[in-house]
């Protein structure tokens, strides 16, 4: 199964909750270079869809980081919920290799 996953880098100083209420989920990226993480919004229609078809340290997707020219095949190191409406909180991606 091949999931082709597109997010941005997300701009600094703005706020997770704004973030989510805007329809976009705060990410991050380890391991794409040494010790260095990305910070990433990804669209939270495709963290539901991630949800429901990746297994979290087992599926591999292919993700595009858009304006910065990255991408590379990672796997979901975590994916928190919110304890109450069970919906996707944050992602943490975890770089696999340079696709």
């Amino acid at each position: 199964m091949s999931i082709t996953v597109e997010c941005q880098t997300r701009p600094e100083g703005t706020k997770p909750r704004a973030l989510r209420r805007s329809g976009m989920i705060p990410a991050n990226l380890y391991g794409h270079n040494g010790t260095e993480s990305i910070s990433l919004l990804v669209d939270a229609k495709t963290v539901e869809l991630l949800q429901k078809k990746a297994a979290v340290n087992k599926t591999e997707l292919e993700l595009k980081i858009t304006d910065i020219s990255w991408n590379g095949t990672t796997v979901i190191k975590e994916l928190q919920t919110h304890p109450a409406k069970a919906t996707p909180y944050h992602v943490s991606f975890y770089a696999c290799g340079k696709g």
